[in-house]
């Protein structure tokens, strides 16, 4: 009986032990479990701000980047521009060089000549009227961007900056034309009413007179019919400044009973008028 209740209290002590061992287990991994809880969540919560902040330098890396290409695009951009823009230069240059050059080669006897100068070509105008050499006169042109006008000789009545505006960066080759329009027609002028004053000197009874441009003129002049003379005053206008005839005349005289006779014998015609 003793040795059955050692047994008995060695087995209720065996027993016991091993339940409050296996309670102290339990409760041991229960507080592990717990104490294990909050680290995971801090651990995420490192993880996220880590791949964050990757993300973030990722998006800046990026950004960079395209900063970068797009900065090495405009600079690429601009220098094909600007070398564009020489090129294109360079050859509008080359290409007035060549207009001009070819305009004195093709019209050099059609009173049109010139020689290449250090900044460009100066043009020489030779004007003429019916086979008879005139004046000359010349314009120093410099080739570059806008072409211009360095000297001329040209009269200060003629309208040559009107027709530099008109035509000079456009069309040198019309530019020039049109100034040999003009100062053929004043020149042509001019030695017409030269002429007038000397060879028919006999015939004027006065002064003749003129303006600048040869574009006015009037004068006195005397027609013998016999024993009758007949005094004539004239004004002649030139309203086209690239024309050698008149646009209109006028003639007036003194009342006499031959001046119907006289009329019909001195002549008329259209742009004539009688007073």
């Amino acid at each position: 009986m003793e040795s059955a209740n050692t047994l008995c209290q060695g087995g209720e002590c065996k027993g016991g032990v091993l339940a409050h061992l296996e309670r102290l287990e339990a409760q041991t991994n229960r507080s592990d479990r717990k104490s294990e809880e909050p680290a995971v969540p801090t651990k995420e919560r490192s993880l996220r701000a880590k791949i964050q902040e990757l993300r973030r330098q990722r998006d800046q890396l990026r950004a960079e980047v395209k900063r970068r290409q797009a900065g090495v695009k405009a600079s690429s951009a601009n220098e094909d521009l600007n070398q564009t823009v020489e090129i294109s230069e360079q050859e509008l240059l080359e290409r007035q060089w060549g207009n001009v050059k070819a305009i004195l080669q093709a019209y050099r006897f059609t009173g049109l000549s010139g020689k290449l100068t250090s900044r460009g070509v100066c043009v020489c105008i030779s004007t003429a009227f019916e086979g008879n050499l005139l004046e000359s006169y010349f314009v120093d042109l410099v080739i570059g961007k806008p072409l211009r006008i360095h000297h001329h000789s040209i009269p200060a009545f003629i309208p040559l900056e009107k027709i530099a505006t008109a035509y000079l960066q456009t069309d040198i080759q019309r530019f020039l034309f049109s100034l040999c329009e003009y100062l053929n027609a004043y020149s042509g002028r001019k030695y017409q009413t030269d002429q007038l004053e000397t060879d028919f000197s006999a015939f004027l009874t006065g002064p003749l007179q003129r303006n600048a441009l040869c574009n006015l003129l009037s004068f006195t002049y005397k027609v013998d019919q016999g024993r009758q003379t007949s005094s004539f005053s004239a004004r002649l206008l030139y309203e086209d400044l690239t024309a050698t005839l008149p646009t209109d005349a006028t003639v007036t005289c003194a009342a006499s009973p031959e001046l119907e006779e006289t009329k019909k014998s001195h002549g008329s015609g259209r742009g004539v008028t009688w007073i």
